[in-house]
């Protein structure tokens, strides 16, 4: 089940993998989560994102994925600043902080700002947290360390910096200068290195305790209640981050199993050079509209359609079982079966719903490929040959067969292939009716092969 978390100084990844296993990405920034998005994770975790210099996360992006099944969570920084003002939309904040600002109790993107280093320096930590700063004064006012006037007074102080320059040296000595008694400050800094309280870090863990047990109970896709609307400026957005690879802003690391995960545009790249981008383009458009469709019907899929997507997927790739099913996910770097067959499911219901679209569009797609010529003047041929000899509709008997020799026929030497064991699945999956209209199709084309002396193949398709 894949799952992608943004994080940096509040929480280094390797501190945030004891907690959860997922694919940890650097701080967010715009476009970052739509990204994250295409890859169909189960869910996405903010803790820590850019702002100020870099463009900070769209509301925008964090709805479309919602909207697209996927659970979205946000604590300690960033994170919980988004989850407060999503948070009637289904983005689930978790933490102290997240609450403050869901309560108006906290309203300044400062109270979780601070500088920090470098990528290569692991995004280390320059200036201390305003809400951090908040966390220690009440503890050490509970710990006998502070006074309530001096507690207030030291707030005070710090929230009047800018956020860069809190660190405790700083707030400590601008404290003394203003009055607050030498001693309160004297106990405060024999207070500070065990007492220190690290709100945002607290949170950051969590928040990935929770997104662990969802995962672990084993979450559906999110569901919303709002409709996702696609305006223009969005589309403009979307295409220009679609552009960028995924953790562009540091090295994309393993995902769970240590498997190293293939950014989007090194796989296009290799579609590219092979010469089949337009073909397998073309497939994923299908796919992606299909989708899109399903979404906007917010279609549910029962077990029974992920059974049925199962079967449906296992007789187009020759899998005998579902263990061969999950042999040929793992090949196939599938990290979620389940997310993966619910959107087979979702797909296969939405083309179920175009059929008689796509079935009138069938010309003119033969058409652009450049086949049209072909099969149209073998399907021609074929009606010529039936209709002269009175064929249209053949039976078993007229060709001297029993139904298991004429799908062994089809099956070893038309399409030279194994006989499906379960031709009613086969059949649907192939696009026919049922087995009745499979058996009368199949007994056409034998006698067309018989009497016209075709080879019985299909026509050769034109390489653009």
């Amino acid at each position: 089940m894949k799952v992608y978390v943004f994080t940096g100084p509040t929480l280094s990844a390797g501190e945030a993998r004891a907690e959860l296993d997922a694919i940890y990405l650097p701080p967010v920034a715009q476009g970052d989560l739509y990204r994250a998005s295409l890859e169909r994770p189960a869910a996405i975790g903010i803790i820590d994102g850019y702002f100020e210099r870099v463009p900070a996360v769209w509301h925008k992006e964090i709805l479309a994925a919602m909207s697209r099944g996927i659970h979205v969570f946000g604590s300690a920084s960033m994170g919980a600043l988004r989850a407060a003002e999503l948070a009637t939309f289904g983005m689930e904040g978790v933490g102290a902080i997240y609450e403050a600002f869901a309560a108006n109790a906290l309203e300044d993107d400062d109270e979780v700002a601070v500088a920090h280093g470098a990528a290569e320096e692991g995004y280390r930590a320059l200036s201390e947290a305003m809400v951090n700063i908040r966390s220690t004064l009440r503890a050490a006012v509970a710990a006998g360390a502070l006074g309530e006037a001096a507690r207030a007074a030291l707030e005070r102080i710090a929230k009047g910096l800018f956020y860069a320059e809190r660190t405790w040296p700083h707030l400590l000595q601008r404290g003394l200068a203003e009055g607050v008694p030498e001693e309160e400050i004297d106990a405060l800094t024999a207070f500070l290195p065990a007492g220190r309280v690290n709100q945002k870090r607290l949170d950051a863990i969590a928040m990935l305790r929770a997104m662990r047990a969802r995962l672990e109970a084993g979450a559906e896709p999110k569901q919303v209640r709002y409709h996702f609307q696609h305006t223009e400026a969005w589309e403009q957005a979307r295409r220009a981050a679609g552009r960028q690879a995924l953790g562009s802003a540091g090295a994309r690391p393993a995902d769970g199993a240590g498997e190293q995960v293939v950014p989007h545009d090194a796989l296009v790249e290799e579609l590219l050079v092979a010469g089949v981008y337009a073909r397998v383009r073309g497939g994923s458009m299908t796919r992606a509209l299909a989708l899109e469709v399903a979404r906007q019907h917010n279609l549910h899929v029962s077990p029974e359609g992920l059974r049925d997507a199962a079967e449906s997927l296992c007789v187009e790739r020759g899998l005998r079982d579902e263990q061969a099913l999950r042999r040929w996910a793992r090949e196939q770097r599938v990290d979620d079966l389940e997310r993966f067959l619910h959107d087979e499911a979702q797909r296969r219901w939405a083309e179920a719903m175009f059929e008689p679209e796509a079935a009138e569009a069938i010309p003119d797609t033969l058409r652009v490929s450049g086949e049209h010529a072909v099969f149209a003047a073998r399907a021609a041929d074929k009606q010529r040959a039936l209709a002269s000899r009175g064929a249209m509709h053949p039976t078993l008997a007229d060709v001297g067969l029993a139904e298991a020799d004429l799908f062994r026929w089809y099956f070893e030497e038309r399409l030279e292939g194994a006989v499906p064991a379960d031709l009613a699945l086969y059949a649907r999956a192939a696009g026919f009716d049922d087995v009745d209209a499979m058996r009368r199709i199949v007994l056409r084309e034998l006698l067309y092969v018989r009497w016209a002396g075709s080879d019985g193949r299909a026509p050769a398709p034109v390489v653009a």
